[in-house]
């Protein structure tokens, strides 16, 4: 394909003339299989989005992923749709009613958090099945730290995952005991964002 960075072949699977050689692709060997513990947190853009390229990553590997979002619900965003296009490997749920506490969300307390009891008792559900790979817990630290979740309740989903299971949590304010029981903790800081100026979210980019 040209303008990819690969080498059109013909249909022999040779270099057509004056085009350039591209390394035979290899894989990297992977001895034994480690469940990770990642963590996506931080002020900044960019912990759902990378998430989201772990499930996509996972699923050229032909592994299943399930991604539940605790916060998220009442406002339509990409991966609604694009996820579709990786079914049936991928499961895919919204269980919020939006950000608790944000101006102009009209839910009470009471409503968000007995839809992040339902999400994580799904969490638990889905993580104990030994179905998927890949578990995302999108904006799961956000609900613990508005108290919508409880720790213990986090901190048993951790400890009893399967060992070969990944599984990854996302949001804002990790927790610091959250942030123990991980291999892998990312902050993501923010250095400049468009909305700082007034730019409203673009599709595709932030939503």
């Amino acid at each position: 394909m040209r303008g990819g960075g690969r080498t059109a072949l013909t249909e022999h699977g040779d270099r057509r003339p004056g085009e350039r050689a591209v390394p035979k692709m290899r894989h990297l060997e992977q001895r034994t299989r480690v469940g990770l513990i990642v963590v996506l947190t931080g002020n900044g853009k960019g912990k759902t989005t990378s998430a989201l390229g772990m499930a996509l990553r996972a699923v050229g590997h032909r592994q299943r992923v399930c991604i539940i979002q605790f916060m998220k619900g009442d406002l339509y965003t990409g991966e609604i749709d694009g996820l579709k296009w990786l079914h049936p490997l991928v499961e895919f749920h919204q269980t919020g009613k939006g950000f608790c506490g944000i101006q102009g969300n009209p839910y009470p307390y009471h409503e968000h958090r007995a839809n992040a009891q339902c999400a994580i008792e799904l969490a638990r559900e889905r993580c104990q099945s030994g179905h998927f790979d890949l578990v995302i817990l999108d904006e799961i630290n956000n609900a613990l730290k508005l108290g919508l979740v409880d720790l213990p309740q986090v901190v048993e989903l951790l400890d009893s995952k399967p060992p070969e299971q990944h599984l990854v949590l996302t949001g804002r304010d990790a927790h610091p005991e959250v942030c123990r029981r991980a291999h892998t903790v990312t902050e993501m800081r923010e250095i400049k964002h468009a909305y700082r100026d007034g730019i409203e979210p673009q599709s595709g980019i932030d939503c």
